[in-house]
């Protein structure tokens, strides 16, 4: 072989080295899965500071939930949305807009940006955000207690940024005015414009906000603005984009839909994304929660593993210190409703995100949050169903861990106490099991043919049949 052949070989083997090594494709690369083989448990921001939560807010909940809760499977702490709004001292405005000048059409007040049209924290409710840090701190402080750490996020691009014209970081001449669609917008907040899919730069978009974070070290985000409940319009190719994003940054986090309310979409919310959620925000109101049953026992089929139909957070606790909206205090859920909100939660196997602050947890919310053998059900069970509704009696079952076991919950969604029995045909069992209530954490003995219990109004059982 001649020594220009030879340099001819190694020249095409040194190129192809080069380029397999940047890993360069023209192909967007699929989602990075599995991130979530049970559904996640964690607290976020936003039953309790709405808009307004600060660094000290974020670092006070992970200080409770690592000392208190981190050992019952609880690990994520996130911060929900407007963490960059520059919200004036005591201010607790919710869903707080943006204004136009006059003259100029500059959109105020100016939120703290990058010059890659990247948002990043107010520094006043962030300090250590300040000197170009983001949340990498905060992130580092949430994970040196052994958590992890998750932010909410708006779909799109910010307003400012497409006024500014800001360049996009990975595309060579394109900007964020060339990529919005402004038709597209939230119905609710008006920070941002939706992001056109098909422009030139807007994956290199998507990717660059995403990389930004996981710089920073987030484990988890929120997407919202993702349906618009009214219409049902479902930006399908912008969940795309987040969930390519994550994986092109090499950093696992998961993505969270809010909401996802229409069944229609279930099949792609559950390739792109790892949670979504299924109804309308949820508050600690009875009704809201008795019309939690109809869509659990719609979605139920969908869940897991790594794809988990999200039922919303957990409202107990003290709520709503600083928004979103008033009365500020304790939950409204009675004791029996919070029984059968975690009981409902845990069977269908909802997503737990609490709602509360957690350092001002009492005994009663502690004691509900960390049984572990609800904590169980929602973990480890399998093949969950409502077997029927019915006269205001409702049947959940599920599959145990262990052989030949069984998760049985009980509901009385009645205004009465009602005595309720459950016959074991019903659902296709045996004659005789070993009963052991959950929430009590005690056995019961064995039961031949049916189970018969009092519940009382809103209230719930469950229990573990073994055979």
């Amino acid at each position: 072989m001649s020594m220009r052949t030879i340099i001819r070989y190694l020249t095409i083997s040194i190129a192809f080295l080069i380029l397999t090594g940047m890993n360069i494709t023209t192909d967007p690369p699929e989602p990075v899965r599995p991130l979530s083989p049970t559904p996640s448990m964690g607290w976020n921001s936003y039953d309790c500071f709405g808009a307004t939560a600060t660094e000290q807010d974020i670092k006070d909940n992970a200080d409770y939930m690592s000392l208190n809760l981190k050992n019952y499977g609880w690990e994520y702490v996130v911060l929900d949305y407007c963490w960059y709004y520059p919200h004036p001292p005591g201010s607790t405005q919710d869903n707080p807009p943006q204004f136009r000048l006059k003259n100029e059409g500059a959109p105020v007040p100016w939120m703290p940006m990058d010059e890659w049209g990247r948002l990043l924290p107010d520094p006043r409710k962030f300090p250590s955000s300040a000197g170009g840090q983001g949340l990498k701190p905060l992130a580092d402080y949430v994970h040196s207690k052994g958590l992890k750490f998750g932010i909410h996020v708006m779909r799109g691009v910010p307003r400012q940024a497409v006024w500014a014209k800001s360049p996009i970081l990975g595309a060579d001449s394109s900007t964020a005015d060339q990529i919005a669609d402004t038709t597209s917008t939230c119905q609710w907040l008006n920070l941002m414009y939706g992001v056109d899919m098909s422009k030139n730069g807007a994956r290199e978009y998507y990717n660059s906000i995403v990389k930004l974070y996981a710089e920073w070290g987030v484990d988890f985000i929120k997407v919202d603005d993702i349906e618009h409940t009214g219409n049902h319009t479902y930006w399908g190719d912008e969940v795309e984009a987040f969930s390519n994003a994550i994986t092109a940054s090499g950093r696992p986090m998961v993505l969270s839909l809010s909401p996802g309310t229409s069944y229609e979409n279930r099949a792609h919310m559950a390739q792109f994304a790892q949670m979504w959620r299924i109804s309308g925000d949820f508050w600690d109101v009875w009704s809201k929660l008795k019309a939690q049953f109809e869509r659990c026992a719609l979605w139920a089929s969908m869940s897991g593993p790594d794809s988990w139909p999200d039922a919303d957070m957990l409202p107990i606790g003290d709520l709503r210190q600083r928004g979103p909206f008033p009365p500020k205090g304790k939950s409204r859920f009675t004791p029996e409703e919070h029984y059968t909100l975690l009981t409902l939660w845990s069977i269908f196997r909802s997503p737990l995100m609490l709602g509360g602050n957690l350092p001002s947890t009492d005994d009663f919310t502690l004691k509900l949050i960390t049984n572990p053998e609800i904590i169980e059900v929602n973990q480890q069970c399998s093949n969950s169903r409502e077997l029927y509704n019915k006269n205001e009696e409702v049947v959940w079952i599920a599959d145990a861990p262990g052989k030949d076991e069984k998760y049985v919950a009980l509901f009385n969604i009645s205004d009465l106490p009602r005595s309720i029995t459950f016959e074991f045909s019903e659902a296709g069992l045996g004659n005789r099991y070993k009963v052991r209530d959950l929430w009590e954490r005690k056995e019961m003995g064995a039961v031949k043919n049916r189970l018969i219990t009092d519940i009382p109004p809103h209230g719930s059982k469950i229990f573990k049949l073994t055979q």
